[in-house]
């Protein structure tokens, strides 16, 4: 079963707006596909602690009740996910991850 973990860098200062543009692009996801399950993640650190005030975000993708993440469902969350380059800092990393035992 594939799974996403996408990481990236937003400015402290546009937190809040990005923060919005991100939880309606995973509720639209969500609700196109049901099974995906979604989350957003913040690496604890304030901001003032890291360089140039930004904090690192993770989305998180899962699907197992239809077996993981197809490359299909992957595309579509990029397509979703353009709403976030304005507020992202450098590059969106993408990892994909699967189960050491099935």
């Amino acid at each position: 079963m594939r799974e996403l973990f996408i990481y990236y860098r937003i400015e402290a200062s546009s937190a809040a707006f990005a923060l919005d543009a991100a939880q309606a692009m995973q509720y639209r996801l969500r609700t196109r596909f049901p099974t995906l399950a979604a989350r957003l993640l913040r690496r604890p650190d304030e901001p003032g602690t890291t360089p140039n005030d930004q904090q690192t975000w993770m989305e998180i993708y899962s699907s197992p009740d239809s077996g993981g993440i197809s490359p299909g469902l992957q595309a579509e969350i990029e397509a979703e996910a353009a709403v976030l380059a304005p507020f992202i800092v450098g590059t969106r990393h993408i990892e994909v991850f699967v189960p050491c035992v099935s």
